[in-house]
């Protein structure tokens, strides 16, 4: 099932599967700070719109490559 999910939407899938690595990390790094729950949920929306402005601007170089393929 996963697999072909990956397959029909990777980009999706794959700031899926960073914006979990990255909470866990995120959790896993900050759990003795001592933040209050909305410090934390600041936090996790962030971390989760950089996962997927990081999915985003990978998925540039894929675009040009799908271009380069067509011209040829």
């Amino acid at each position: 099932m996963f697999k072909q999910f990956w397959n029909e939407h990777p980009n999706l899938a794959s700031f899926f599967l960073l914006a979990v690595g990255m909470l866990i990390i995120l959790y896993l790094s900050a759990r003795h700070v001592g933040f209050t729950l909305t410090q934390w949920f600041a936090l996790g929306v962030a971390t989760i719109v950089l996962a997927g402005l990081s999915v985003w601007i990978i998925s540039w170089g894929d675009a040009e490559d799908v271009e380069e393929s067509e011209e040829t």
